[in-house]
């Protein structure tokens, strides 16, 4: 935005209230719900009749080639088919609660302090006003809609349900600040146009009417050419609700201009698609993040297009999903690339399923699914081949082990998509993801809770090794997982490590913890492993021998757990699952500080 791209200005209050009622000022459909207490609107309210700021309105001129749906400010009822001058981008809180109060001849519909929905009149209390000792906000109240104020037993305590006892009280309805007349008159004729009741109207007209008839609203007014990308940014910068504008919502607003509900399609269309239990990894995928994997399949159209008509590489649109690439994003984009990318959410969860990673508990990166899903969705039956696969799984471990998706995330999504579709079909060497993919056999003396990635994915690779239960033998598959209520839990436990005086930093380590059933968990209970080893047995029904073939399947060496040996048990459970990340990942990871893992246990 250049600096002739807004407009600076002061403008009435009356003004705005009138643009709001006729319908010249309207909001975009991105802007939320009307929310404000009563006692907040009761504090603007005092600020106004003090001449006092209450911060600045901003809006967008309408007219110019980013379009959005629109609608009136809660309460304002324009002619049908009107459409707004202005859309309002910030001060809406502000401009409802005003014209509610002192424009709407109707009980403002709001809500108390315990956001408990409630309706009613605003009120000054003249007598409050002018003896100067009472603050502001308690000289003007809120009334019920029947005017009648009662106590807990729903007695009568107060009642202004006629002109003639607002008269009687000296209580002003804020309703009439803006056009006073006709309550005036009615006031004059009540008090039979006394002298002391005139001057003291004309006083309280003086200290509090005439504010509003002359206030000032400061208005930052943004051009018709403003580009979408800056409506965003500006919008976020001002809000004064504190709640982010998501993409999502502007291009809800935006799409609704040509009569699409992107809202309804991510509802019905999208999350419905997989709504089945076999695909519950994909549960808390957001509608930004649909909407990212969307912007990279649009992005790589583009750029594609672009190739094939000669344009110069250095001229190409860049494939993306940052903010600004998916407020580009066209609805004929999105209708022509959102069903793909259905399908490759699908494919992601079957491909996880695959790699046993089940639900998002163990998810190790939930921003991963937004290229799979993407890479999946371009790539189709090419993706489905055995070495396709194999190629897709390094992929996703070297993400995973070189933990690449927990800081800023786009840049490398970019590359993801063109990296990896392309080396599945064979037309381009190992993706940028891959090669930059490092492990350090260190990071496993780190690896203490499934706030890390690479923790989650040490533990989708035992499952995937074939780990067994340790008790009843049976694998670790889908139905097993869900039903047992399979976690992670220590293999020389806790306690006994603490009471062996073990490190606590490498007893509470990946190293140390494997997949084990509840039922299982409480049978090792705190024991020394030579004695839970007899207990499994005894559970089991069966030989040490046997027991021991299942801790195999963990990497575990029996030999150890039964002779209590932890420093035995450690570097050689570290070696193995090194073993086994060094495969996933398709690189080799040098264990060269298995005496340092050891030492001191």
């Amino acid at each position: 935005m250049t600096d002739e791209a807004f407009s600076i200005d002061k403008r009435p209050l009356r003004d705005l209230l009138r643009q709001v009622e006729d319908g010249r000022a309207q909001l975009p459909e991105f802007q939320r719900g009307w929310v404000w207490p009563h006692p907040n609107i009761t504090a603007l309210l005092a600020s106004v009749s003090q001449g006092f700021p209450v911060g600045t309105v901003m809006t967008l001129q309408s007219g110019g080639d980013v379009r959005f749906k629109h609608r009136p400010i809660e309460g304002a009822t324009p002619p049908p088919g009107v459409e707004p001058e202005t859309l309002v981008l910030d001060g809406q809180q502000r401009l409802t609660s005003l014209f509610q109060s002192i424009k709407l001849d109707e009980p403002v519909v709001t809500q108390d302090l315990r956001k408990q929905r409630v309706s009613g009149w605003f009120y000054a209390d003249m007598q409050a006003v002018m003896d100067g000792q009472t603050d502001r906000e308690d000289a003007i109240r809120f009334l019920p809609r029947d005017r009648i104020v009662k106590n807990f037993r729903g007695e009568v305590i107060e009642d202004y349900s006629t002109p003639e006892k607002e008269y009687e009280a000296l209580l002003f309805p804020l309703k009439y600040v803006l056009n006073p007349r006709e309550w005036v008159s009615g006031y004059q004729t009540h008090w039979d146009f006394d002298r002391d009741k005139l001057l003291f109207w004309q006083d309280f007209d003086d200290r509090f009417l005439r504010h509003f008839d002359r206030y000032q609203v400061p208005v930052i007014s943004l051009g018709r050419n403003t580009a979408r990308q800056a409506v965003c940014q500006v919008f976020e910068n001002v809000n004064t609700g504190g709640v982010s504008l998501t993409v999502f919502e502007l291009l809800t607003a935006t799409f609704a201009a040509d009569e699409f509900d992107l809202r309804q399609h991510w509802e019905t269309q999208v999350k419905a698609a997989w709504d089945a239990p076999k695909y519950r990894i994909l549960k808390d995928v957001s509608n930004t993040d649909f909407l990212q994997s969307v912007t990279l399949l649009a992005t790589a159209a583009r750029r594609e297009d672009a190739v094939r008509s000669g344009v110069p590489e250095e001229r190409l649109p860049r494939v993306g999903c940052k903010r600004k690439d998916m407020l580009e994003l066209a609805l004929d984009e999105y209708k022509r690339f959102a069903p793909l990318v259905v399908e490759g959410f699908k494919r992601a969860a079957k491909f996880l399923h695959q790699l046993y990673v089940f639900d998002t508990r163990f998810l190790p990166y939930g921003t991963q699914l937004i290229p799979l899903a993407a890479i999946l969705a371009v790539a189709g039956d090419d993706a489905q081949s055995a070495g396709a696969q194999d190629k897709l799984a390094r992929w996703y471990w070297c993400g995973v082990f070189g933990e690449l998706y927990g800081g800023s995330t786009e840049t490398r999504f970019s590359h993801d998509l063109p990296d990896v579709v392309g080396w599945i079909r064979g037309a381009l060497g190992e993706p940028r993801t891959v090669e930059a993919a490092q492990f350090a056999p260190g990071r496993l003396l780190t690896l203490r809770t499934r706030n890390s990635a690479a923790y989650k994915g040490i533990y989708a690779l035992l499952l995937k090794a074939g780990a067994l239960d340790w008790r009843t033998g049976q694998k670790a598959e889908i139905t097993q997982y869900f039903d047992e209520s399979i976690d992670i839990h220590h293999i020389f436990p806790k306690v006994w490590c603490h009471g062996a005086g073990k490190d606590a930093g490498l007893s509470n380590s990946i190293v140390n913890k494997t997949p084990l059933t509840a039922r299982t968990n409480r049978i090792i209970g705190g024991n020394a492993p030579s004695e839970y080893l007899v207990k499994l047995a005894r559970s089991a029904e069966t030989t040490s021998e046997q027991v021991h073939g299942h801790i195999r399947s963990h990497l575990v060496a029996p030999e150890h757990m039964a002779a209590d040996d932890f420093s035995a048990f450690f570097a050689a459970r570290k070696a193995a699952l090194l073993a086994e990340v060094s495969a996933a990942m398709g690189k080799a990871i040098a264990d060269d500080a298995v005496e340092e893992a050891a030492e001191g246990l």
